[in-house]
């Protein structure tokens, strides 16, 4: 049988690097065509890799926590008889395989199968599998180590798989058996000796990796390349909060909420300023303006922030954008995101109310040229109908791209956004 290897396809959105995430087989494994042998994480989402051919699997050649370049080895693979010359096949058509993303996911259970992932010791083949139950023996021709050679520690899968579900390092084991051999009573007085107390460490470095690198670059990018400014005003949200009741008792079913009304008020005013729905090409030196309105909105997941984009939202009712809003927020939540669903953007939304915040002065979603930011909405005092009451208060902040406009057409945008938070009935004539 011969081998072949298999590299780190293109995961596509200008992608050229991902990191190991967890490995789905092992040395030793058989695998079929089309599955998936191991989850990688780009600067954009976490995916699934299947693999093209069946055989099984020779070597891995990186471990779980590297980062590894698109077209470098990712994993050999024996071939069964007869797919050598299929894999050859499918390399000269092109991948045509499906790479599953996941987009964001809770960080606490990435951690924790990257550790599960990452192997004690080198894999050690074995013939047949051992009982848990049977008592494990070591020859005692097992020779010594050489000097400046290191000693084997762990030979029965029985131990390994032991001190594997119990978090126990076998390194750090002082081993009992013949030539440094680690055994199955040594890590059992290992589980069974109390952990010392752990001192928390007066510098924690955390690796600039993944979507916190991602998100970090781009910031970096936006703050030097584009020249930002920013206005904002105050508004009584009270008619705005009263509608979407009113929608609510209307069609319980649209599930109209206070983003969705947002989202349609922005969508609104791009129409009527389109000068803000572009950026800026400065390889060309051109302002390139969208007659499509691809709205992204900012959210908070356990892998950081992310902007997913709603695509052509100057076409969607209110009720449709609210749905399309709700479907892309569970997205972020279950980490069912792909990298399209997160790029194409021409202008976002960002909400940071939700966190209890009045105001923001935002970094702009490179490349778009214009970002509105809404604070939270509360009961403050407030001038109205020639007395002074309690009235449902946000703050709307806008920040744009100077170079593709002026203080009018932003100024006219945000009064815009604002009389029709505070008059929903204009929405009417520019629906």
């Amino acid at each position: 049988m011969t081998a072949t290897v298999f590299n780190l396809p293109d995961l596509g959105e200008g992608l050229t690097e991902a990191e190991i995430l967890e490995w789905k087989v092992a040395v030793g494994d058989p695998v079929t065509v089309d599955q998936s042998v191991v989850e990688v994480e780009t600067a954009k989402a976490a995916v699934d890799v299947p693999i093209p051919i069946a055989g099984v699997v020779a070597r891995l050649y990186a471990d779980a926590g590297s980062v590894v370049g698109v077209g470098a080895p990712l994993i050999e693979i024996t071939l069964r008889e007869g797919a050598g010359e299929r894999y050859r096949e499918e390399e000269r058509a092109g991948s045509g395989n499906v790479l599953v993303g996941y987009g964001t996911s809770d960080g606490a259970s990435r951690r924790s199968r990257r550790r599960a992932a990452r192997p004690e010791t080198a894999p050690v083949p074995v013939s047949a599998p051992v009982p848990v139950s049977a008592p494990v023996s070591v020859p005692a021709s097992v020779p010594a180590p050489k000097p400046g050679a290191e000693a084997p520690r762990v030979i029965s899968p029985v131990v390994r798989r032991l001190a594997k579900e119990h978090g126990v390092d076998v390194a750090a084991i002082e081993a009992s058996g013949p030539g440094g051999v680690v055994l199955r009573r040594d890590v059992e007085a290992a589980i069974a000796r109390p952990e010392p107390p752990e001192e928390a460490p007066d510098v924690v470095r955390i690796p600039l990796r993944g979507t916190r690198r991602a998100i970090a670059e781009k910031l970096v990018r936006s703050r030097s390349e584009i020249p930002d400014a920013s206005t904002w005003v105050d508004v009584d949200a009270t008619p705005l909060v009263e509608l979407r009741e009113r929608i609510g008792r209307a069609d319980p079913d649209a599930r109209v909420g206070t983003l969705a009304l947002l989202a349609r008020i922005c969508v609104a005013g791009l129409r009527r300023y389109p000068q803000l729905n572009a950026h800026v090409d400065a390889e060309r030196e051109e302002i390139v303006q969208s007659s499509r309105i691809h709205l992204g909105f900012a959210a908070q997941t356990g892998r950081g922030l992310v902007v997913p984009v709603v695509r052509d939202a100057q076409s969607l009712t209110l009720a449709e954008l609210a749905a399309a809003l709700r479907r892309r927020t569970d997205d972020a939540r279950e980490g069912r995101l792909t990298p399209a669903d997160l790029t194409g953007g021409t202008f976002t939304l960002n909400n940071y109310g939700v966190f209890g915040v009045d105001g923001s002065n935002p970094i702009l979603n490179h490349p778009e040229a214009a970002m509105l930011g809404v604070g939270r909405i509360v009961d403050r005092p407030w001038a109205f109908e020639g007395e002074v009451r309690l009235r449902k208060v946000a703050q709307l902040s806008f920040t744009f791209d100077h170079r593709i406009c002026d203080g009018g057409v932003a100024g006219g945008f945000l009064r815009f956004v604002a009389d029709c938070v505070e008059r929903p009935e204009l929405l009417v004539t520019h629906l």
